[in-house]
Parts: C-alpha cells; structure tokens; sequence
C-alpha cells in the first residue's frame, strides 16, 4: 500500500509498504480521508519524544474510513462499517484512565505517534483501542472529510465543557483558524449571546463569521482590548479562550475578561515559554484561569452527535483537498495558513 512515512524531522515521503497484519482482536480500516493538524507539522519539523530517533512512523490522528477485516474476537465491528477514531489510548489502568481522561494518561498510546496513522491506505487499529472504546461507528449523515475533522472538534468541546460556555456568555475567541471556527459554532451552540472573534487574517475571520460568530476583529486594524470593552460596555467577556500560539496573547487575556470571567489557554506554547499572567486580576476579579488539552472518548463520541444531529456545520473549515502523493504540498499549505483544514482523500 502507499503511505506517507515521516523517516527523521524534515523528512516525510511517500512510500510502498506493506498492508498492515492484523490480530485476531484488531480491524484494518481503509482510509478514506485525513486531515492535517498543526501536531503533524510539528513532528516533521521537530520530531516527537514518543517517536525514537531512526523510527518510521505514518503520522495522522484526524482519519476517517471504512472496515475491511475484523479479527476473529472483535465484536462490534464488521467489514463495511464507517468508522473514526479518537486518537489518544489510555492505558485503561491509571487514576486518570479512571475518570474517564484518557487524554491525560501518562503511559498513552496514540494513532500518528506511537501507532500508524491515517496517511496510509490501510491502517490497523489494534485491539486496546477496541477495548478502550476508541472505535466509533460514524452515522450515514457524517461524511468521510467531515468525519476527519471531528478530532479538533472534540477537543474543543473538552476545552468549553472546562470553562462551562453557556447561555447568555459573551465569549471571546483570539484566532480564527481552524480552532478558532471550531470554538465558535460550539459557544452559539452553547447558546452564547455574543461570540466575538479576533484576528489578524481577514479572510479566516470571515470564515468565522460564516461559521456563526456576531463580531469580527481585526487586530491589524482595531485594538482588541479598546473594542471588548466597547462591545461589553466595559464589563469584559464572560469567557476567552486562546487559539493563537502567543505569549503575548495569552498575557493578555486576563485583562479581556470581566468579573468572574472564566479562561481556556486552548493554545499550547513552545518549552521555554513562560508568559507573565495578572495574578492581582485573578484574585480581585475571581477569575478562573485553565488549560485543556486533547479530549477524552467520551469528549469525541459527544462530537461526533453533535454533527450528527445536524447542530454544526464544519464545511468552510475544509479548504484544500489533496491526494496522498501530494502531502507535501498539503502540509505546505496548512503550514503557510494559506488554507484552513487541508485533507488528503
């Protein structure tokens, strides 16, 4: 079969394999579309811990597709069934596995690092993720593209669900990448009175506002701390989520948010990173500060429902199709922010 094999950083490339072999408790899937995350260009480009020097690796944890084999104990699964993944597999024994966050476990495994994943024709989920519950079968309503963006969808609802986004919040989203849109039609879902989303790119921004966010801001044009306070008559969001790998924008979100405002660092930062966080505005405004990473497989099947029913429309995310001998170019795009979600079909 045909892969997209990442060798060592700056080398990912195209190549014959073999299909994998599957156990008796393992089911091979025929990929039929995955999506490009920001964590696959930071593995070709750097590496990963989980990721020996000198060992090949299919990288893609967003994927979608179709069963061809089942082992002879899975149950559940069969041959022709439309299936996704969530990607992070829990060790099923740890105190976090225990509550549920598997996103958190400490000994994971996770398509596209420790296991295979999606940019591949093939690909073999093995029999923990079967155990662990991280196999779901995708409803005739959900394609197969849109399916390989539910992934970031999830982690998003994780990321709302910890800042409890609700009726009547004013919520504020710094970027409008593919995140940034995700995080917007879960808070008008939500039931959000005001979504405001900031950006620096206004063609993404009108993405967003495609996507359902009320106001749009340009930060090359308009001072983003001036138009919250405007737009809240100087009362601050309820809730800012950050989706901008920034120090500085994440120093800054405490002063966006009012009394009792609550704030997702949805954007993670490079090692050395160490931003400076107003502790005064924290405490004298009692303001919840927290991060999320990832989702749990509870998290993921939720999402899944939701598109399912219809609540969301991830459509305009998906800007660039491409085919597997073209990933290069894919990444390319997705690295330059020329698109938004680019997928190889």
């Amino acid at each position: 079969m045909k892969a997209a094999v990442f060798r060592e950083p700056g080398v990912i490339e195209v190549a014959e394999v073999p299909v994998p072999a599957i156990g008796p408790g393992d089911v091979l899937v025929r990929v039929r579309a995955a999506s490009i995350c920001g964590t696959d260009l930071r593995i070709v480009k750097h590496g990963h811990f989980r990721i020996p020097a000198g060992t090949p690796r299919v990288l893609g944890h967003e994927w979608s597709g179709e069963v061809v084999e089942a082992g002879a104990e899975v149950q559940g699964f069969a041959p022709g069934d439309r299936v996704s993944a969530a990607p992070n597999v829990g060790c099923g024994r740890c105190a976090l596995c225990a509550k549920g966050l598997n996103q958190l476990c400490p000994d994971y495994e996770a398509f596209g690092i420790t296991m295979d994943g999606g940019f591949a024709e093939f690909l073999r989920v093995p029999a923990i993720a079967l155990e662990r519950g991280n196999l779901f079968h995708l409803p005739d309503s959900v394609g197969f593209e849109v399916a390989a963006v539910i992934e970031p969808l999830s982690c998003c609802l994780h990321g709302q669900r910890k800042v409890e986004v609700g009726e009547g919040d004013t919520v504020l989203i710094i970027g409008a990448g593919p995140i940034g849109c995700f995080h917007t039609v879960l808070a008008k879902r939500a039931g959000a009175r005001q979504v405001i989303v900031a950006n620096s790119r206004q063609p993404r921004l009108e993405i967003a506002g495609r996507m359902g966010a009320d106001v749009l801001v340009n930060v090359t044009e308009t001072d983003l701390a001036a138009e919250v306070d405007r737009l809240t008559g100087g009362e601050g969001a309820d809730v800012v989520i950050t989706c901008v790998s920034k120090a500085e924008v994440i120093s800054a979100a405490t002063g966006l948010a009012g009394r009792l405002g609550r704030i997702n660092v949805f954007s993670g930062l490079g090692d050395g990173a160490r931003p400076p966080i107003d502790v005064n505005s924290l405490h004298y405004r009692e303001q919840t500060l927290t991060g999320t990473t990832g989702s749990s497989v509870t998290d993921y099947g939720d999402a899944i429902d939701i598109v399912a029913g219809g609540g969301v429309d991830l459509t305009p995310v998906i800007t660039g199709r491409f085919a597997l001998d073209d990933i290069a170019l894919a990444m390319e795009q997705s690295r330059t922010g020329a698109g938004m979600k680019s997928v190889i079909v």
